[in-house]
């Protein structure tokens, strides 16, 4: 299955700002129903059959991120405009997003980067660009879609 982040929008059924009470039906819609990991935690998180990974979360009772784990598999995909977040190498990823917004490392991370601009940030443990066998490093591991003002800090936000 694909899923198309769609910033500051959401994901599929998940739109940011629904409320705490939808947003975890929808995140209940996102399973696999035949296939249900004993890792599930509603309101939390929940674990495709490939191992993909989404969480939301919630704050004053709305959804303000989508978070998704990289999948052991290719049977679940997360896109953004084509762009296969993890399974492209994150070094093909920053170029690719390079060429449609803003795109820079997070100067406290350098191996993960945010693009302010849609409220996307992707993650990895540590950068190995030029070494595949290093999966945590050479693939994003986390892609993270928020809310206006999530990056902000104190008395910054737009509640």
């Amino acid at each position: 299955m694909n899923f198309e982040l769609a910033p500051p929008t959401g994901v599929g059924p998940l739109h940011i700002g629904m409320p705490r009470r939808e947003a975890d039906s929808a995140l209940q819609s996102m399973r696999e129903p035949t296939v249900v990991s004993p890792s599930d935690r509603p309101g939390q998180h929940i674990f495709r059959p490939s191992g993909l990974m989404i969480s939301i979360g919630c704050m004053r009772d709305r959804l303000e991120s989508v978070e998704f784990g990289r999948p052991a598999n290719s049977s679940d995909a997360v896109l953004f405009r084509g762009i296969d977040v993890f399974g492209l190498p994150a070094r093909e990823v920053v170029r690719r997003m390079a060429a449609l917004t803003t795109i820079a490392a997070d100067p406290e991370d350098p191996a993960s980067f945010v693009a302010p601009d849609l409220l996307l940030s992707f993650w990895r443990p540590f950068e190995a660009d030029d070494e595949p066998h290093e999966e945590q490093g050479y693939y994003f591991t986390t892609v993270l879609l928020a809310r206006p003002g999530y990056y902000d800090g104190p008395g910054q936000t737009d509640a």
